[in-house]
């Protein structure tokens, strides 16, 4: 059984037990979170897809950390001036773990 859901402005094709990193959630390490947003069910070769979402369907998920991304190096350059800046981030990201996907 997947779902493909929508969490925090982005699509994630999710099973239960699947961990994923998902754009900052404001939300305690530890709790739990539901999501609305299911696009589409999969529910044992019974796919479902959603007029734009699947109604009564939810996915629950838990927390497990708060945490930064990958560091993103911004170079920028103009040619025969010698300007060179070299920037970087990291980008705030929430650890979830699907718990259960219901239909």
């Amino acid at each position: 059984m997947y779902a493909i859901v929508e969490i925090a402005g982005q699509q994630f094709k999710v099973e239960k037990g699947t961990k994923l990193y998902v754009n900052r959630l404001d939300s305690e390490e530890g709790s739990e979170v539901k999501f609305d947003k299911v696009y589409l069910l999969d529910n044992e070769d019974k796919i479902t897809v959603g007029t734009p979402v699947v109604s009564k369907a939810s996915v629950s998920a838990k927390i497990i950390k708060q945490c930064k991304s990958d560091t993103v190096l911004v170079f920028k350059k103009k040619k025969k001036k010698g300007y060179q800046k070299l920037n970087g981030h990291r980008q705030m990201m929430t650890e979830i773990e699907i718990q259960d996907i219901n239909a």
